[in-house]
C-alpha cells in the first residue's frame, strides 16, 4: 500500500501530495466511524424511548388509581400518541411469559416499582395483534373509536413492544408502541465530510503557500546559479526549516562566487606577469649566435606567448558578466554556419522549427564555434541538427574526419591538451578551445560528450537546459 500511494504521489507537488493524504485519511476515518458506530443512534435512541415509556407506564398505574375512574378514559387518550398507545381492558395484550432474560429483568423491575409489587407482562418486538381491542361500534363512546382507531394504525407498522399492567381493580393498563428512530439519511454525513474537507484543503493550502513559494525561488535561483548567472541574494522567509536552507543557500552562493572570481582573477593576473618575461627572454633569444637554437628558442618562446595570451583571454571571457536571455536555437546554428559558409568552408544546419533556450548568447556561440572550427579543421564537412528532448536542446555536431581514440575521448576536453597528432598533420591551436568550450556548457547548465561515428568521422552532443 505505502508503494502504491508513493508511485501515485509521485512527482506531484508538495500541496498536493499532503491535501490527498490528509483527504484520504478523513474518508477513511469517516468509513470507519461509520461501520463501528452505524447502529450506536439507533439504539440510543429506542433505548430512551423504551425507557420513557416504561416509566410513564408506571406512572400511569399511580396516576389512575389515585384517580375518579370517570377521568380514565379522558388521562389514558391525552397520555397516548401516534407511536405509543394506551389502553384499558379487562385482559392483558402481553404474553405473561417471557421470552428472553431482557424481558424477565424488566418485567421484575417494573413490578417492583410498586408496593405490593405488581403483575407485569411485557413483550419486545413480539406482539399477540389479535387481543388488541381493535373494533368499536357505532354506538361506542368517542374516546373508544378514537382508541380502535389509533391501535389499527399502530398495528399497520412494525411494533416493537407490549406492556401489561395489572391494577388494583383487576383491569389491565395496557402499552403498545411502534417507535422507530428516523430514517438514515446521508445528507447530514456528506454535510459534514464536505465541510471537513473544505477546512483541511483550506488549512492545507495556507499552510502549504507559506512553504512553495519560497521552496520555488530557491528552485529557480539554484536553476539559474547552475547556469552560471549572477543572481542577487534570496529573501530568508518561510518556516524555520525553509529560512535554514535559504540562508545555507545564500551562503553556498557567495562562497562559490566568491571562489569562482578568487580563481580567475589570479589566472588573469598569471597570465598578465608572465607576458614581460617571455618578451625579455625573447629580445635576449635575438643575440644568440647559433642559429638553429635562436630559432628553436624563439619558437617555443612564441609558443609560450600564444598560451598566455589565450589563458589571459579565456580569464577575460570568464569575468565578463553577460545577462542571459531567450534565444531562438535554430536562428543561431544558422549564423554560425552562415558565418562558415563566407570563409568557404562546408558548414551546414538543419531547420527543425523554432526551439527556445534560455542562454548567454555571445558565449554559447563562441563555444558551439570552437567545435564546428575543429570540425572544418580536420574533418572537411560539418553537419548540425538540433532538437527538443524532455526538457532540454539537444544539438548535434557531426564531421567527417577521421575522428579520435576512444581512450582519448575525455582527454581532448583538458586545458592545453592537443591531438594534432592522431587527427590531423597541422598543429591544432593550443589545446585551450574544447576546454573553453566545456566550461562555457557547464555554465549554462548542460553537458557535452563526443563520440565516434560508425559511418566515420566525430559526433559532439551538446544538452542544454531550455531554460524560462
Amino acid at each position: 500500500m505505502t508503494g502504491f500511494l508513493k508511485n501515485r504521489l509521485s512527482g506531484l507537488s508538495l500541496g498536493t501530495q499532503l491535501v490527498s493524504l490528509l483527504l484520504l485519511a478523513v474518508i477513511a476515518a469517516q468509513i470507519i466511524s461509520i461501520w463501528l458506530f452505524h447502529d450506536e443512534r439507533k439504539q440510543a435512541l429506542v433505548a430512551a424511548a423504551r425507557d420513557n415509556v416504561l416509566m410513564r407506564a408506571v406512572s400511569m398505574v399511580r396516576l389512575l388509581e389515585e384517580t375518579p375512574e370517570q377521568y380514565h378514559p379522558a388521562i389514558v387518550e391525552a397520555s397516548s400518541s401516534g407511536f405509543t398507545a394506551f389502553f384499558l381492558s379487562t385482559d392483558p395484550v402481553a404474553l405473561a411469559d417471557p421470552a428472553s432474560d431482557t424481558e424477565e429483568q424488566l418485567q421484575d423491575y417494573l413490578g417492583s416499582q410498586f408496593s405490593p409489587p405488581r403483575e407485569v407482562h411485557l413483550d419486545l418486538q413480539t406482539v399477540v395483534r389479535s387481543r388488541f381491542p381493535f373494533k368499536a361500534g357505532p354506538d361506542a363512546p368517542r374516546n373508544q373509536r378514537k382508541e380502535a382507531f389509533r391501535l389499527r394504525h399502530l398495528a399497520q407498522r412494525q411494533m416493537d413492544l407490549s406492556l401489561s399492567v395489572r391494577m388494583n381493580d383487576g383491569s389491565w393498563l395496557n402499552v403498545a408502541t411502534s417507535y422507530r428512530p428516523p430514517k438514515r439519511t446521508l445528507v447530514p454525513l456528506l454535510v459534514q465530510l464536505g465541510l471537513t474537507i473544505a477546512a483541511v484543503v483550506l488549512i492545507v493550502w495556507l499552510a502549504v503557500r507559506q512553504v512553495a513559494k519560497p521552496l520555488r525561488n530557491l528552485a529557480g535561483a539554484a536553476e539559474q546559479l547552475g547556469r552560471g548567472e549572477d543572481i542577487p541574494a534570496l529573501t530568508v522567509e518561510g518556516p524555520r526549516e525553509v529560512r535554514a536552507v535559504t540562508t545555507a543557500f545564500n551562503e553556498m552562493q557567495a562562497r562559490l562566487t566568491r571562489f569562482v572570481s578568487d580563481r580567475t582573477r589570479m589566472l588573469a593576473a598569471i597570465s598578465h606577469d608572465l607576458r614581460t618575461p617571455i618578451t625579455s627572454l625573447r629580445l635576449r633569444a635575438e643575440f644568440i649566435d647559433d642559429d638553429e637554437n635562436r630559432e628553436k628558442i624563439i619558437e617555443t618562446l612564441d609558443e609560450m606567448a600564444q598560451m598566455t595570451e589565450a589563458t589571459l583571454a579565456f580569464a577575460r571571457d570568464e569575468a565578463a558578466t553577460e545577462a542571459a536571455q531567450p534565444m531562438d536555437l535554430g536562428n543561431l546554428l544558422s549564423s554560425l554556419a552562415d558565418d562558415q559558409q563566407d570563409l568557404g568552408h562546408d558548414v551546414m544546419a538543419e531547420d527543425n522549427g523554432r526551439l527556445v533556450i534560455r542562454c548567454r548568447p555571445f558565449a554559447l556561440k563562441r563555444a558551439l564555434r570552437n567545435v564546428i572550427e575543429n570540425g572544418v579543421r580536420y574533418g572537411t564537412a560539418v553537419r548540425m541538427s538540433y532538437k527538443q528532448q524532455d526538457n532540454h536542446a539537444v544539438i548535434r555536431i557531426c564531421d567527417q574526419g577521421p575522428g579520435i581514440p576512444a581512450e582519448k575521448l575525455t582527454d581532448v576536453f583538458e586545458p592545453f591538451v592537443r591531438l594534432e597528432t592522431s587527427r590531423s598533420e597541422e598543429t591544432g591551436g593550443i589545446g585551450l578551445g574544447l576546454a573553453i568550450t566545456r566550461s562555457i556548457i557547464h555554465a549554462h547548465g548542460g553537458t557535452i560528450d563526443l563520440r565516434n561515428r560508425a559511418e566515420g568521422g566525430l559526433e559532439a552532443v551538446i544538452w542544454l537546459p531550455l531554460g524560462h
